[in-house]
Order: structure tokens, then C-alpha cells, then sequence
């Protein structure tokens, strides 16, 4: 079970922030975010080298996309076609909204269950498939949104119940400063309050656990500033990630 969460502030200088743990089996081969795709020249993102798909990636038009799992539907499937094809599909289109309508347009059954979150300077957008009929789409309102392995903000969640007052409480990011220390503090935090459900950096256990990070910022311009640390918030660096600048 990967984490999402995205602050929407309309107005300000940096509408749309972006922090993301992906939670994956330790031993999935993975890549950090470049630009692995060669029909997708203006398209950055981390690379899982099993599907050859991905997990979250931004274009230069200033789109950012990731899936996550539901329950219950870890791993690949014979029969489906990859969740990490997702991402890259959004990445075909130039605005949240466009790239949104083309993932609503599938047929969710070719994939298993999913989440995803597509984001653009305008806001964001949580997608759901369900492994049936076309995934659905639903705006993310203006403020902070915490999407796991169920729907943005769904208490039900013991890590959303558990740490989505803990966002609204910290200090909101300065990208222009570099300063996302309060988020870092909570995306590194690997403790258990009553079970490993409730935990937002997953310690490994049973070959599976928290194995990179991501922190984005989306400027009103359109122009990005990603963040990657290639190991658990808290143990490995963050860098910069290089997208390129938005197309006019």
C-alpha cells in the first residue's frame, strides 16, 4: 500500500504540493525517476523494471501522475494487463483534466484494482478502478488529501486516521526554500501505534516495505520541483529530479 498526499492552495505561487511513499516487495528491481521511455521523450519517472511501467511520473506540460494499489491486489496478475502502464498513458496528454478523461475512458477490468492521482497546476484528481466497467474520476478539493489503498481521506484507512491530522498540523513546505521538513519528519516516521497498518514509512517485514519517496511541487507556472530519495524517507537523500521545463 503506497501514500499520496497533495495540498491544493488556489492563488498561490505553488498551488500544488505533492508527497508520495511507495511501498513495494524489496525485492521488485526498480529504477530511479529518468527518462526511461524513448516514445516519450518529454516524460520523467521512476521505472519498474518487471513491467517496464511506472509508479509516478511528470511531463513537461507539467502533469504528474501515480497509481497505487487497492486492497487485496498486490503484485502482477497473469491475466491483467500492468497498473504502471497508468501513469504513462496520463503522461500522453498536457493538462490533469485531459489525462484524467483518457484514464476514465478504459476499460478498468484489462487492469487490477487501482488508484491513481493526476496533478496539474489546477489541482488534482483521484481516479479509482474497481476491475469493472470504466475507472471513475473525482476532483480532490482545495486542501490536503490523503489517498492510501481506499479513497482520498477515507478514515477507514488506520494510516489516513492516523496521520492525515497529522498533515493538516504541520508546517505547509517552502519549496522556494527548500524547506519540507515537517513533511520529511512524517514520511520517515516508521512507528506503529497499534498495527503495521497504521504505520506511513512500512519497516520491511515479509520481503515488503517503504523503499523510495517523493516530494513535488507544481508552480503556478506550470513548472516542477521534484524531490527523490532512492530509499525510505529518512535513510537516503533527497534530489532533484530533472523533468525540463513546461512546454508554452
Amino acid at each position: 500500500m503506497c501514500t499520496v498526499i497533495l495540498l491544493h492552495r488556489p492563488g498561490h505561487a505553488w498551488p500544488v504540493l505533492v508527497a508520495a511513499n511507495r511501498d513495494e516487495m524489496l525485492d521488485r528491481a526498480w529504477d530511479p525517476p529518468g527518462a526511461w521511455w524513448p516514445d516519450l521523450p518529454a516524460v520523467t519517472g521512476g521505472r519498474d523494471r518487471l513491467s517496464g511501467g511506472t509508479w509516478m511520473a511528470a511531463n513537461r506540460a507539467g502533469v504528474v501522475a501515480a497509481v497505487l494499489n487497492r486492497p487485496g491486489s498486490l503484485g502482477p496478475a497473469p491475466d491483467k494487463r500492468s497498473r504502471g502502464e497508468l501513469p504513462l498513458l496520463a503522461m500522453r496528454e498536457s493538462t490533469a483534466a485531459e489525462a484524467a478523461a483518457a484514464i476514465a475512458a478504459l476499460p478498468a477490468a484489462d487492469w487490477r484494482p487501482f488508484n491513481m492521482v493526476i496533478a496539474d497546476r489546477q489541482g488534482g484528481i483521484f481516479l479509482r478502478g474497481e476491475g469493472r466497467g470504466r475507472p471513475e474520476q473525482l476532483p480532490l478539493p482545495p486542501g490536503l488529501s490523503m489517498i492510501t489503498a481506499l479513497d482520498p481521506n477515507d478514515l477507514a484507512s488506520p494510516r489516513t486516521a492516523r496521520h492525515l491530522p497529522r498533515f493538516r498540523a504541520a508546517p505547509v513546505p517552502d519549496p522556494v526554500a527548500g524547506d519540507w521538513a515537517g513533511w520529511e519528519a512524517l514520511l520517515a516516521d516508521d512507528s506503529i501505534a497499534e498495527s503495521r497498518a497504521d504505520t506511513l514509512r512500512v519497516p520491511p517485514g515479509d520481503g515488503f516495505g517503504t523503499v523510495c519517496t517523493s516530494l513535488l511541487a507544481i508552480a503556478a507556472g506550470g513548472a516542477l520541483d521534484w524531490r527523490f530519495a532512492a530509499g525510505p524517507a529518512g535513510t537516503a537523500a533527497f534530489r532533484p529530479v530533472a523533468v525540463g521545463a513546461p512546454r508554452a
